[in-house]
């Protein structure tokens, strides 16, 4: 019976997968007046499937019951006169697990992109991007601590919540839910909320933004490509190609991200900080990427396959992300909530974009990229790549994406924690 349930939870949240991704992609294909969701229809259709799973959670047909959602339950056995904890297996651990590999793949493979680049062209516009990232979280912390203070009935595990899902931040969700204690669950259901418009509105941002400017695209990516063009020299040494595909050095780097995402720094008060497998896999890419080499064994990618992995990833991540938060959607559902999570994600946005236009002079690329990176947002740096035509914007939000997550992450670990 219990290998049924095994297998039951786990087929049923591949297909729903499956079901999710094929229509998202119709969905974000259609186009209003030159705007599409593009792969973020996938996060649309799982948040919706997610929504339908938190009212109907399972049915039974011929006398089975079918599961479409499920929570691990914890239960104890005693074996040898010793005490054990198990927990048992659920959907919910079937799509975190799709969520965080499709996570492993997209960073990944923005990390291995932008490597080459990244660290050969450190000048006085990084501290623009460090700049960016800073206004981006403290504006978002500061009206989210207005926010607790001025609505007595929202607690400040709500408010985190909401915050970190407005920055599309997993490793800050993580930390405050961590830290929130008895808040847990309503830090878990700000998140819910507050992701679907920290998503979809800075997808939308990042596409709408150059056709309110009125930009010139294809003038815009000439100067730009050309001005981010860089010569890399290779030295000419022959290495040694473990596999054609680049699978070796692509899964390598993504272990290596991986042990670098467990590391945890203490700061203070019995918590602590860590990278998380985004940070850490975006490290490990920029690093690999910059090298291309082990010793004697070729670590470069094909840029074909890199495009391949970071598209894949994104499609899992978005569903494996989506459908969970669709149920958590609806467990704390209040407009105001939705209201509060559209502040705190547009609000930060706009004034990192006026900033980065008339106070640090980037390009349009730049800057939205740079916006990309400040809000966490996966998605959006694979819609923004897909607006500019080119990859080499994935430097910018490679630039402004680990100095927001220490900040976000450290932000929500603290705030969960006041006296609101």
């Amino acid at each position: 019976m219990y290998f049924y349930e095994v297998l039951n939870s786990l087929l049923i949240p591949l297909f729903v997968a499956l079901f999710v991704i094929v229509f998202g992609l119709l969905i974000g294909k259609i186009e209003i007046k030159g705007v599409s969701l593009g792969t973020a229809g996938v996060l649309l259709v799982a948040i919706l499937v997610g929504v339908v799973f938190s009212f109907v959670p399972s049915f039974t047909i011929g006398g089975k019951e079918i599961v479409l959602w499920s929570v691990a339950e914890k239960f104890k056995v005693t074996i040898d006169g010793v005490e054990k904890t198990f927990s048992t297996f659920s959907t919910q651990s079937v799509y975190d697990t799709i969520s965080k590999l499709g996570t492993v793949l997209f960073v990944t493979a923005v990390g291995l992109i932008a490597g080459p680049k990244f660290f050969r062209s450190f000048n006085k516009s990084m501290m623009s991007y460090v700049a960016m990232g800073a206004v981006i979280v403290i504006i978002g912390v500061g009206i989210t601590v207005a926010l607790a203070a001025i609505d007595g009935s929202m607690n400040i595990g709500m408010a985190t919540g909401l915050l970190s899902g407005s920055l599309t931040s997993t490793p800050a969700f993580s930390a405050a839910k961590e830290s929130a204690g008895k808040l847990a669950d309503d830090v878990i259901a700000g998140y819910g909320i507050g992701y679907l418009y920290g998503v979809l509105g800075v997808v939308l941002f990042v596409q709408i933004m150059p056709k309110i400017l009125k930009v010139d695209i294809a003038k815009e990516r000439e100067s730009f490509v050309a001005a981010n063009t860089l010569q890399i020299k290779d030295d000419g040494k022959k290495r040694i190609q473990i596999d054609e595909f680049g699978f070796f050095p692509f899964i390598t780097t993504a272990v290596l991200g991986l042990l670098i995402g467990c590391i945890k720094v203490p700061i203070g008060g019995g918590n602590y900080f860590s990278f998380g497998s985004s940070g850490g896999t975006l490290i490990a890419g920029l690093i690999v990427g910059h090298f291309g080499h082990f010793g004697k064994i070729d670590m470069k990618v094909s840029k074909e396959s890199l495009n391949f992995f970071r598209e894949l990833g994104l499609i899992l991540f978005l569903v494996g992300a989506g459908i969970p938060g669709g149920v958590n959607f609806i467990s704390a559902f209040h407009w105001k909530y939705i209201l509060y999570g559209i502040v705190m994600a547009t609000v930060p946005m706009v004034v990192g974009f006026i900033l980065g236009k008339f106070v640090f002079k980037l390009s349009i690329f730049n800057n939205l990229g740079s916006i990309t990176g400040g809000m966490t947002s996966t998605p959006a740096l694979g819609s923004l790549i897909s607006v500019a035509g080119t990859d080499d914007v994935s430097s910018a939000y490679a630039a402004t994406y680990p100095f927001a997550l220490v900040l976000i992450v450290v932000s929500c670990n603290l705030l969960v924690l006041l006296p609101i």
